[in-house]
């Protein structure tokens, strides 16, 4: 078995996937490709993950790549965390553009002007990788993390052929964090049973009860409004108040989904902004922040000699399930084949999949409540609009991408946007494709 890592400098999450494989006790010997386009970070993760193998009695053939067809040769896994542009230049293009306009975000990865553009660039490299997949590795499954998730997993299962499935931590994390921030997490953590389905960073929190089937919800409710656990709850304002005017709690945090409607970053009313404590410009401090961090990050790695604790990531087990036929769930990011029947069957969907040698079987969910269904409509409408316009390579298309995103509407003009994109395809021009 081989698996190949496209975008191994992002280090951390290498050592959590690729260390997860490691420790793996079923998986036996197999082989580790992995590619960069830095060669010193590449470097630097080859050597964390040698001292894990090492650690862990060396079963897994470790080699770094500089030439992507080498990698990807005979591959069975291809997991992808590139972030094409990096920090600088593009994504500081992708806040302090829209800035001028007075349009301000605070992840930028996934929705709105700075998700589109990070689309834009993005998805021709994937259309690269795609290519070279189908001559030397057709029949691996493509484990895709990099942002904007719904737009590149979908521009992946619609258009290249290649077996793909995007995951996110989003989901594995939202009933522990909200459990810890109402208190609850000794009392019903272990043993509560939830479903989730929706959109990547908009799914949604259908149904949670205790080990006796009661319904959470309305003890969650109570908590919530009690006033009690506001400290707490300080980090979550935004997901909180979508929970109690649209009935469910949303899995992605509250600084993205502050920026997936028209609600709350508002430059009228920048009371809003105090009142749910929206951390505009989150991005880029987290970005200044790691890339400080990261030389003492990395020697705290380095010293541990190649200690390892298994993560939440959902890949290992995918791996491990496909390659052993122990069945695993996982929830993934798929094409709406008929799963949830209120959505567009060319959107893609964050369902339950059922993992086994056959692959990924993404799991039937029917109608979700009507409102929520509406929500993840109006962020569908801008990620296939954006998935067209890349495949299409057309600028008007782009800009109704954004014409018809929830934020940037509420807060422009057409012909404001219609500038702003102009001004990011100016700056984005040597990361971008020719639009037409």
């Amino acid at each position: 078995m081989k698996i190949t890592f496209m975008g191994a400098g992002s280090t951390i999450f290498a050592k959590n996937v690729l260390g997860d494989c490691i420790l793996n006790p079923t998986l036996g010997a197999f082989d580790i490709a992995l590619f960069d386009i830095d060669p010193v970070r590449l470097t630097e993760s080859a050597d964390i993950l040698d001292g894990i193998n090492r650690k862990y009695g060396g079963k897994a053939t470790i080699k770094k790549y500089s030439d992507r067809l080498q990698a990807l040769d005979k591959a069975d896994f291809v997991v992808n965390t590139i972030q094409v542009g990096g920090y600088e230049p593009c994504t500081v293009t992708d806040f302090e553009v829209p800035k001028k306009y007075g349009l301000r975000q605070t992840i930028a990865d996934t929705l709105g002007i700075g998700g589109i553009f990070r689309a834009l660039r993005t998805i021709p490299v994937l259309e690269d990788f795609a290519a070279d997949m189908r001559k030397v590795c057709p029949d691996a499954l493509f484990i895709n993390y990099s942002n904007p998730m719904a737009m590149l997993s979908g521009y992946m299962q619609r258009y290249t052929g290649i077996k793909t499935v995007g995951l996110c931590h989003s989901v594995q994390v939202c009933v522990e964090g909200l459990f810890n921030s109402l208190g609850m997490t000794e009392q019903y953590l272990a043993d509560c049973k939830w479903e989730i389905a929706g959109i990547n960073h908009m799914a949604w929190l259908l149904k949670i009860v205790d080990k006796d089937g009661n319904d959470l919800y309305p003890e969650i409710k109570r908590r919530s409004l009690s006033g009690k656990y506001q400290k707490e709850m300080a980090w979550d304002l935004v997901r909180h108040d979508m929970m109690h005017r649209f009935g469910y709690y949303i899995t992605e945090s509250s600084e993205h989904t502050s920026e997936y409607n028209p609600y709350y970053i508002k430059r009228n009313y920048p009371e809003l902004i105090d009142r749910f404590q929206i951390p505009l410009d989150e991005y880029p401090r987290r970005c200044v922040k790691q890339i400080a961090e990261w030389g003492e990050l990395k020697q705290k790695v380095a010293a541990e000699g190649g200690e390892h604790t298994v993560s939440r990531e959902f890949a290992a087990h995918i791996i491990e399930a496909m390659t052993t036929d122990k069945p695993y769930r996982v929830h993934g990011n798929v094409l709406n084949t008929g799963l949830i029947t209120n959505l567009p069957t060319n959107a893609c969907v964050e369902v339950p999949c059922m993992i086994d040698r056959n692959g990924v079987n993404p799991c039937f969910v029917g109608d979700l409540p009507e409102q929520c269904a509406a929500l993840n409509r109006t962020n569908i409408g801008v990620q296939n609009m954006t998935i067209e316009a890349a495949h299409e390579h057309s600028r008007d298309k782009v800009y109704m991408a954004a014409y018809l995103d929830p934020h940037t509407a509420a807060e422009l003009s057409m012909d404001e946007i219609k500038s702003m994109c102009d001004d990011l395809f100016e700056a984005h021009r040597d990361w971008l494709p020719k639009y037409r």
